[in-house]
């Protein structure tokens, strides 16, 4: 018998979310004018940036819709910053002068996730991608560590899957195969280029996907390049696109036939 979750008038079943095979093919698009022509299973959108229309018109088109927001860090621009407060607020990320790390023990951080998770589920999303959920390996400002970080990670994917969300952990190779029975898949970036893809395995043996993003330029200027990788993420049944680091559009490869 199904137990039920009531948010926002909305009634989910329990474990009834989605659940992406292995395999799937996938398109991710975070700036720009999104291109809906891809003939694949599942975009990976902004969850702010992206309008209900949007959404609505990729699933009446037979695709899924993750959406993508960041949970570890503070970013300037987003409609609900000034939810946090600035104890919360930790170093700048290094490259990112527009963000700064949060402090994910904190109640006011989690209840601003909470909210975003809810967004997800009032813009019609099937699933989400919280981005940088693996902060405790750099100096963000604050002191917590890897057992902090697993019970925030496991917050975020109780939270989504309650609301009837599915959920993928994004790069945190140290800690996939401990969160690979908490989440739906992964999404990692260049794990080929930094040798992390095995870290992964994990998913893959509990059937679930891992949708890589490989950024060299070697892979798009040098055939055998791109084809020696190909076959590698192939062989571990990964579903990887070679896409500019802006994921804006400016081309895509795809490793799966």
């Amino acid at each position: 018998m199904f137990a039920f979750f009531v948010f926002f008038s909305t009634v989910y079943a329990a474990d009834d979310w989605y659940r992406p095979p292995v395999g799937v093919t996938w398109q991710w698009q975070l700036d720009g004018v999104v291109n809906e022509d891809y003939d694949v299973d599942l975009y990976d959108i902004d969850l702010f940036d992206s309008s209900v229309e949007l959404i609505q018109r990729l699933q009446a088109s037979g695709k899924k819709v993750i959406c993508y927001f960041s949970a570890d860090s503070y970013e300037d621009w987003r409609p609900d910053a000034a939810d946090f407060s600035a104890q919360d607020l930790g170093k700048t990320l290094k490259g990112w002068d527009d963000e700064r790390w949060l402090d994910i023990r904190s109640s006011q951080v989690r209840d601003v996730m909470v909210r975003r998770l809810r967004l997800a589920t009032e813009k019609g999303c099937d699933g989400v991608v919280p981005d940088n959920v693996d902060s405790y390996r750099t100096n963000t400002g604050f002191s917590f560590r890897a057992n902090d970080q697993l019970d925030y990670n496991r917050f975020l994917a109780t939270q989504a899957h309650q609301l009837g969300l599915g959920i993928g952990l994004k790069n945190n190779p140290d800690q996939a195969r401990t969160l690979s029975s908490d989440f739906d898949f992964a999404v990692t970036e260049q794990c080929f280029e930094y040798s992390e893809c095995r870290s992964y395995l994990g998913f893959i043996q509990a059937g679930k996907p891992v949708l890589n993003a490989e950024y060299r330029r070697i892979y798009v200027d040098d055939e055998s390049e791109r084809n020696s990788m190909c076959q590698q993420s192939q062989r571990l049944a990964f579903s990887t696109l070679v896409l500019p680091k802006m994921l804006d559009d400016q081309f895509r490869l795809s490793c799966v036939p």
